[in-house]
């Protein structure tokens, strides 16, 4: 290849200055943010010189342009491969801003949930009251089967009688552990769910909502509504959400199977949606973390340990905490665009 080395140097002398210039803004500050523009510059400056110095390496003669180039591409090169964002990053800042971002970047999803849970429970509640003794059929687990006033008054006994807490305090951290074990698996499987087309994941939130207004309408009309509160308050307002959450990225990705509203292949629909998948399932099994800490430790003590007044004032202060999360945390950061 023949090249006029000073027209070279001329046409392209500029093209250096300035990706030069971007690398001083680059390496004089570590939180130096760039728009999106700046960014595809940077790349195409980084390219460009990379392809000059390529065109010279037979110019034997010219050594110090070509220092001076290696030097350029040299420096550029680890800021275009890899993620400064990622790397200064830590978990605090991702449960801050990434998690509850990607939340709300699909919350029609997660409303869409909790509708189907709704829908399930109005079934449940309607079933229940209707058919007292369907709820052997519905609900799963055997201490909700018998009277719901008998259950109070034997949970109370038990909590003040203090052998019994005693006996009942070295068991709660194995509780704990299951209830964690068993709630992100039920989240896993409403996220792999999403690849029925969103069907599955349905199926779920809905068995989900019947067994939990089969409940409320079994305790409410026996006159426990107090019990009944304060014992799912304080879990149940942090687990419900997590496990909505966990259905909201397998409605997201069972949407990204259907591909409505694009010709996008389905290998790339799935590739957009991965990042916010793990985000949104990784955030739900955080949440269910806490919720079964809570819900051994402290939903567990009825009264006269500890009064229900305070474990519902309790369970609300949560609630209160977690809608103010999700609904702003993150956005001084970005301005975001719901993709439902």
């Amino acid at each position: 290849m023949i090249l006029d080395l000073d027209q070279f140097v001329r046409r392209e002398q500029g093209f250096w200055k300035e990706l030069e210039s971007f690398l001083g803004k680059f390496e004089g500050r570590s939180d130096t943010r760039f728009t999106l523009e700046d960014a595809r510059r940077f790349h195409y400056l980084f390219q460009r010189t990379s392809s000059d110095l390529a065109k010279i390496q037979t110019f034997s003669a010219e050594p110090e342009l070509k220092r001076y180039l290696e030097t350029l591409v040299a420096r550029s090169y680890p800021h275009v491969h890899e993620e400064r964002g990622r790397r200064r990053g830590s978990f605090a800042g991702w449960f801050a801003s990434t998690f509850p971002r990607a939340f709300r970047r699909h919350y029609k999803a997660f409303w869409l949930a909790i509708l189907t849970a709704l829908v399930g429970s109005a079934f449940g509640t309607f079933v229940v009251l209707a058919d007292p003794d369907s709820k052997h059929v519905l609900l799963p687990f055997s201490h909700l089967l018998g009277d719901p006033s008998e259950r109070v008054a034997e949970e109370e006994k038990r909590a003040a009688d203090p052998e019994e807490r005693a006996d009942q305090g070295g068991r709660r951290g194995t509780f704990s552990a299951y209830l964690m074990q068993n709630n992100i698996r039920v989240s896993i499987t409403a996220l792999a769910l999403g690849l029925t087309y969103g069907v599955g994941t349905f199926i779920v939130m809905f068995y989900n909502g019947t067994i939990l207004g089969a409940v409320f309408a079994d305790y409410i009309h026996a006159g426990e509504s107090e019990f009944l509160f304060a014992w799912l308050l304080p879990h149940g307002v942090i687990e419900l959400p997590a496990i909505f959450i966990a259905a909201q990225a397998g409605l997201v990705l069972g949407r990204a199977m259907l591909g409505w509203g694009t010709n996008v292949p389905l290998r790339g629909r799935l590739r957009r949606v991965r990042p916010d998948l793990v985000t949104l399932i990784l955030g739900a099994s955080i949440l269910l973390v806490w919720a079964g800490l809570v819900e051994s430790f402290l939903s567990q003590h009825h009264e006269p340990v500890i009064p229900y007044s305070v474990k519902i004032a309790f369970g609300l202060v949560e609630l209160v905490l977690l809608v103010i999360y999700l609904a702003w945390c993150g956005r001084h950061e970005k301005r975001e665009e719901s993709r439902g």
